[in-house]
């Protein structure tokens, strides 16, 4: 009985990941983790550290795991990591605010997101294409950090909801709530401007 069990768990077990593998996954995910960062920090030098991190992580910590693991162990090590950032940032800022009264000068910087604009047949439909994605990245910008969160899991890295849950740390009904109000957030943020998806 117990070795039709070992068995049947060793089947469940997929391919290890090569180190090629593992390259090219991270390769893969790099460009919309970053921007899932960014989405989430907004700024740019913060979220590189915090996908460079997650890469690091996932390499150090779980590259002996099976190659279908890898996008759902990513996306934990990926959220943690923007958790952990804005921990840090919260105790940073209560040091910058208790020694800020002693420095009076301040220093601000509010960095620029660039856009990814692909190629297309004219410079007007590049640029329509660009004011879309900008609103469209604005609009998730608005939203609370978990509707966010929920909406790219789901949207972007087109995960299930039971594996959303499981990356956000919640149960599949909040999953389902905060994608909902995200859709409608979302549609209502970018109907006001007249653009209709």
């Amino acid at each position: 009985m117990k070795l039709v069990k070992w068995k049947r768990n060793v089947k469940k077990v997929g391919k290890l990941a090569t180190y090629q593998e593992l390259s090219l996954f991270l390769s893969g995910v790099e460009r919309r983790a970053f921007k899932q960062a960014v989405y989430a920090v907004k700024d740019d030098h913060g979220a590189l550290d915090i996908v460079q991190d997650a890469m690091l992580k996932l390499t150090e910590k779980y590259s002996d795991r099976p190659l279908d693991e890898l996008p759902m162990l990513f996306q934990r090590i990926l959220q943690n990591a923007i958790n952990d950032y804005f921990r840090r940032n919260k105790v940073r800022s209560l040091w910058t605010t208790l020694l800020s009264a002693l420095n009076s000068s301040d220093d601000e910087s509010d960095p620029l997101e660039t856009l990814d604009t692909r190629q297309s047949e004219s410079p007007h439909e590049q640029l329509e294409k660009a004011q879309v994605v900008a609103c469209i990245e604005a609009a998730l910008e608005s939203l609370p950090a978990r509707q966010r969160q929920a909406f790219l899991l789901r949207y972007w890295e087109e995960m299930d909801v039971a594996e959303t849950a499981s990356v956000m740390g919640c149960s599949e009904g909040s999953v389902k709530t905060h994608c909902s109000r995200a859709n409608h957030a979302i549609a209502d943020y970018l109907k006001c401007r007249g653009i209709e998806l």
